[in-house]
């Protein structure tokens, strides 16, 4: 089982640091020679410059190690040129690890829109049709993109909520 938890990788020689990366993330021969390309800032001085360097951009690409994130290792590429951030960073989640490393979570992306009903006559009647033809309106406006609905958009709820402004009532619909 692959293992993120690799002490002494700051030691290493750049080349030994890369197979242990190719191993870890499996790379394929060409990924390792994108890696190895040579750069204006040779790596030589990246490897002085931060820890854990495994290759150049237009700044050093340091790993991070010991993280465990969601019960998963993984070996956390940084591209920066402040020294000591990819220690900083390994130490942590080397801290972090004995109590099963990070945990996770996101919240479901869910965008909202707004629809304002004016000079409507009955507000009563038009917050209990709302509310009454729901099933009816979700499918019209999940019928206008499917794709966004099979990737798990489209409309989920509606929220009537009656505004009183200088013009008179309205309606609020958040969608």
């Amino acid at each position: 089982m692959r293992s993120s938890d690799i002490s002494g990788f700051y030691k290493l020689p750049v080349n030994e640091r890369i197979k242990i990366v190719k191993e870890f993330a499996q790379l394929t021969d060409g990924e390792v020679k994108l890696l190895e390309h040579n750069s204006a800032l040779g790596i030589e001085i990246a490897d002085i410059m931060i820890e854990n360097v495994i290759c150049v951009t237009q700044l050093p690409v340091g790993v991070a190690t010991h993280f465990k994130i969601n019960n998963k290792d993984y070996l956390v590429p940084m591209a920066i040129e402040e020294t000591s951030v990819v220690a900083a960073a390994s130490h942590a989640a080397k801290l972090a690890r004995p109590s099963g490393g990070f945990k996770a979570s996101s919240d479901e992306p869910i965008m909202i829109g707004q629809v304002q009903l004016v000079g409507v006559k009955n507000i009563a009647k038009a917050k209990n049709d709302i509310k009454n033809r729901f099933s009816e309106i979700k499918a019209f406006a999940n019928g206008k993109d499917s794709t966004i609905v099979k990737l798990g958009g489209g409309l989920k709820d509606i929220e009537v909520r009656e505004l009183s402004t200088e013009r008179g009532k309205m309606l609020l619909c958040i969608c």
